[in-house]
């Protein structure tokens, strides 16, 4: 899984998801989805800190190959390690909690900059650690919800809808979108 090259619409270049908390008998499904929706609303790389999952980077690697695009995928990092990384190579950090300022509050100023960014999203609990370090700590709404969620609105609003025509090459498998029925060609079934 390589880093692929920026789509025109795409200023930053390098839009990455750090994955924290990860529980592998727990969360291998919904780490699985955050990494699949990282995948097709735009970012660049999947990152899982603390442990490495082989149910995520197999489902990961398989949706590449049928799907098409490319994706960096790395595990077992270091969260923290990684996000001092990041800051210190000039990128910024944007924590999603329902603790944050309100997505409609501060889209704009995340949009217009340039800067790498790192999205981090945690499972459980997270460590004060990532709201003290992130340049914004973002909510999309004050109620619990799914991180899977939260994660395609904040692209979706980063990117203001455009990485729903993502062109993915390489893939096997692509949808026609119909009115009724399933229009797939490639003939591989995924």
């Amino acid at each position: 899984m390589q880093r692929r090259q920026p789509r025109p619409w795409d200023p930053y270049g390098k839009v990455y998801v750090l994955r924290l908390g990860h529980r592998p008998q727990r969360d291998k499904r919904i780490t699985t989805h955050v990494a699949l929706v990282a995948r097709a609303f735009g970012a660049n790389g999947f990152i899982l800190e603390g442990v490495c999952d082989e149910s995520v980077e197999k489902s990961l690697k398989r949706t590449l190959e049928c799907w098409g695009g490319e994706m960096e995928y790395m595990c077992g990092v270091n969260g923290k390690r990684y996000v001092e990384k990041w800051r210190r190579e000039g990128g910024e950090v944007i924590h999603l909690t329902m603790y944050g300022l309100p997505v409609d509050d501060v889209i704009d100023e995340i949009r217009t900059s340039t800067r790498p960014k790192l999205i981090v999203v945690g499972a459980g609990k997270v460590e004060r650690y990532y709201y003290d370090n992130a340049d914004y700590n973002v909510a999309i709404g004050n109620q619990p919800h799914s991180e899977v969620a939260a994660l395609a609105i904040l692209l979706d609003r980063l990117y203001r809808g455009r990485e729903l025509y993502s062109i993915f090459y390489g893939a096997k498998t692509r949808i026609v979108p119909s009115k009724r029925g399933k229009t797939v060609t490639g003939g591989v079934e995924c």
